[in-house]
């Protein structure tokens, strides 16, 4: 056979290859893949189930049987829930995870800014050395740069060089907001004010707590007055830490019916260790 022959029989084979494998998907049919593996994973994705014709890592079953939901291993922590038992976490009325995140029932309306005010009174969390202080390094990161270091309203965007704003950041120190309820503060670190964004997404349930702690202890700095773990003179809202710790023998102990009280048995609480 002439050699020229055997070359255009060799390219007529290759293009035939190649038109089999890029055929187009239709109405009934799924069209042809190149590589399958590139485009469908062949790991295990938990909970969803994802088998596919060509898949040849088991069969139909054997895949249904393996992408089903587990029990935990034993002895993790859900995340969330790390920290354990909280014993002051339903001061507020409203049980929340130790870390994670809590549903927010009010609406970025002003109404709904108004009912929150009203509503939300007390600090679930109880004032802590360490919660101030954790309060204070996010206050600086998230919030200073528009209300200040001070909280007076002064941060960088309004001074230096930090050129004009075209709003005035709310000053904390005013009478207004030391007089006002936590829940004004809350709600805007939920929706933003203004010209401020929300920061929901950016500080946990319990940092928005930390950061409206430590302006707490601003305002009450500017006034002379005590807000840490021991007094309060700020506010009748937030509770001192050791308060709680005074409570804490009637709080671990569990009143069974027809038996005796029953200890929970905790490790012993430090007024300076973190919470």
């Amino acid at each position: 056979m002439n050699i020229k022959y055997k070359i255009y029989g060799i390219f007529g084979f290759i293009g035939v290859i190649l038109m089999s494998s890029c055929q187009s998907a239709g109405v009934n049919s799924t069209g042809s893949e190149y590589m399958p593996d590139m485009a469908h994973s062949v790991a295990y994705e938990s909970n969803v189930y994802g088998y596919y014709y060509n898949n040849r890592w088991g069969t139909e079953d054997e895949f249904h049987k393996m992408v089903q939901p587990r029990n935990p291993v034993s002895g993790t922590i859900a995340r969330g829930y790390a920290g354990g038992l909280n014993p002051y976490h339903s001061a507020s009325g409203v049980a929340y995870k130790a870390n994670g995140s809590v549903p927010y029932y009010y609406g970025d309306t002003e109404a709904e800014r108004e009912r929150a005010t009203k509503e939300i009174i007390s600090n679930p969390y109880p004032i802590t050395s360490a919660g101030i202080e954790k309060g204070k390094l996010l206050y600086n990161i998230q919030c200073a740069i528009c209300h200040g270091e001070k909280g007076d309203g002064a941060g960088y965007l309004l001074r230096d060089d930090g050129g004009k704003y075209p709003v005035q950041p709310a000053n904390f120190m005013l009478d207004t907001f030391i007089n006002s309820s936590n829940g004004r503060y809350y709600h805007a670190i939920m929706y933003g004010r203004n010209l401020m964004g929300g920061y929901a997404d950016k500080l946990s349930y319990e940092e928005r707590w930390n950061v409206i702690q430590y302006i707490r202890s601003l305002q009450a700095l500017s006034k002379k007055l005590e807000y840490n773990e021991n007094t309060n003179t700020l506010n009748k809202a937030d509770i001192p830490y050791s308060t709680v710790a005074a409570k804490m023998p009637a709080i671990i102990s569990v009143e069974l019916p027809k038996s005796d009280t029953i200890p929970i048995v905790k490790e012993p609480h430090d007024k300076n260790s973190k919470h």
